[in-house]
């Protein structure tokens, strides 16, 4: 009994110093959590627009606010249900509902990109705590191993210290000590790694959506051409009716070339129309041949100013991913100098055997301090501290450089956005202003009905370049 409470008093110090080495570890990585200040805004190089104010429904705060879909979450969905004819009438916001969820594929494989950076940022942090492990040896020897000679009161005795049959049970606990600052760096590259793949979570989900408004109004516009080429084909059928019921039964050179003229120009439009409506049908996951009845959506609102629109360009995924790399770089600086520092740790344990009974105690625990340093290995850790520090250098440049970019690329967007929506205005405008002169004249007049459906198309054309303006500018603002 007296000999066991010895082995447990050495051991006792060993998980003192676990739980001390614990409890510095846990500070140091509150601290690293602390809130840092807000970073630094893009440089604007063009005067506040006043008029605009931008609103919209995603905030990214901080990179803990991604938003990624998580595993089993249902998204929004419409039961898209065709009509008694077939067809299925479809807005925008069901086409990009419907569209998110037979992509879904694509926000898995995000989710899994966070999941695993996730998973290796925790492995790593798991090695702040002490390493636990066991081993068993069952030796037998084919000789016997010897005898020693003891000298003693009766004079010279053979004593055997070592049994040819032996077992060893080892219970071996060790902690690192002045690892736990690499341990600590690379815990700070691995976050870095898990905040890159949070930021580009939602882009498939941004991507397919904006694949889905482009070919929904590429669709309206298609439709519109057609019903343009066909109101033109009736006008000139009537034309020649007219020209027969004169007298005239022979079918012209001019008349022939008219017919053809308008029949080629009505394969064009349908052909595309044809081929919009299979490309929308894969998006949404509907049969193939579905016949689709769109709803042109409501003009976009939107009211953004270029300050904001760069304040909040620090947001943008390539941004994030540039300060992260800095981040990531100069940890791995610091990593390297600790190459310079003796490697310590504590270990302890409890073993239980039978090889040598009469040195060692059948059952007894231990506890003591390993270290290792290098002292000399021909300059490889200078040289690798110097390569690091070059790559912590190219990454802070990346950074400003990144930055750069995209705050030109925002001030493009936006005046990009200022001409699409200046132009969308105007394409409402003449479509107004056609509806009132259309007041005046037949309706069913296939001129007219060409006339309103080729200033339609305009219309849809022109939104979508302001749409697709407007998506570019919110990329760029981190927002989707």
């Amino acid at each position: 009994m007296t000999h066991h409470t010895q082995s447990w008093t050495r051991v006792a110090p060993l998980f003192i110093s676990i739980c001390v080495a614990c409890l510095g570890v846990f500070a140091q990585d509150a601290a690293d959590k602390i809130p840092q200040g807000p970073q630094s805004a893009l440089p604007v190089t063009a005067p506040q627009s006043a008029p605009y104010k931008f609103d919209s429904s995603f905030r990214m705060d901080s990179l803990k606010t991604t938003s990624v879909v998580h595993r089993g979450a249902v998204l929004a969905t419409t039961a898209l249900t065709p009509a008694p004819d077939g067809v299925v009438t479809l807005t925008l916001d069901e086409a990009q509902q419907q569209a998110a969820v037979a992509s879904n594929p694509l926000v898995r494989l995000g989710e899994l990109q966070v999941e695993a950076a996730k998973q290796h940022r925790k492995g790593v942090e798991a090695q702040y705590f002490p390493n636990m492990s066991t081993s068993f040896f069952d030796l037998h020897y084919n000789k016997h191993p010897g005898d020693v000679l003891s000298a003693g009161p009766l004079g010279t005795v053979s004593v055997n210290i070592i049994n040819k049959d032996s077992n060893t049970l080892n219970l071996l606990a060790v902690q690192p000590i002045t690892p736990l600052f690499s341990i600590y760096q690379l815990a700070k590259i691995a976050r870095a790694d898990e905040n890159i793949a949070r930021a580009k979570a939602g882009m498939p989900l941004a991507q397919t959506a904006s694949n889905v408004e482009k070919t929904f109004f590429e669709l309206l516009v298609a439709q519109r051409e057609l019903t343009s080429s066909k109101a033109h084909a009736k006008t000139i059928q009537a034309k020649w009716l007219r020209a027969s019921n004169s007298g005239v039964t022979r079918i012209s050179t001019e008349q022939e070339t008219d017919m053809i003229s308008a029949e080629k120009a009505v394969l064009g439009p349908a052909s595309k129309v044809k081929e919009l409506t299979a490309s929308l049908d894969e998006m949404l996951g509907l049969p193939e041949g579905t016949k689709l009845k769109l709803v042109a959506p409501d003009p976009l609102v939107e009211n953004v100013s270029l300050n904001e629109a760069t304040e909040k360009a620090t947001a943008n995924s390539e941004v994030i991913e540039a300060e992260q790399t800095a981040i990531k770089a100069h940890a791995g600086l610091t990593a390297t100098k600790l190459q310079y520092v003796p490697t310590v740790g504590v270990m302890g344990g409890y073993a239980f055997q039978n090889a040598i009974n009469l040195v060692l105690p059948k059952s007894f625990g231990y506890i003591g301090v390993s270290a290792s340093w290098t002292i000399f290995d021909f300059g490889k850790r200078e040289h690798g501290v110097k390569e690091v520090k070059a790559q912590a250098e190219m990454a802070d440049m990346g950074v400003q450089l990144t930055k750069a970019k995209v705050a030109a690329a925002v001030k493009s967007a936006y005046f990009e956005l200022e001409r699409s929506r200046q132009l969308s205005q105007l394409a409402r405008r003449m479509v107004s202003s056609t509806q009132l002169v259309e007041a005046s004249y037949n309706p069913n007049d296939p001129e007219v009905e060409s006339a309103r459906a080729t200033i339609e198309a305009d219309m849809f054309r022109t939104e979508l370049e302001y749409r697709q303006a407007y998506a570019k500018l919110k990329a760029l603002m981190g927002t989707r």
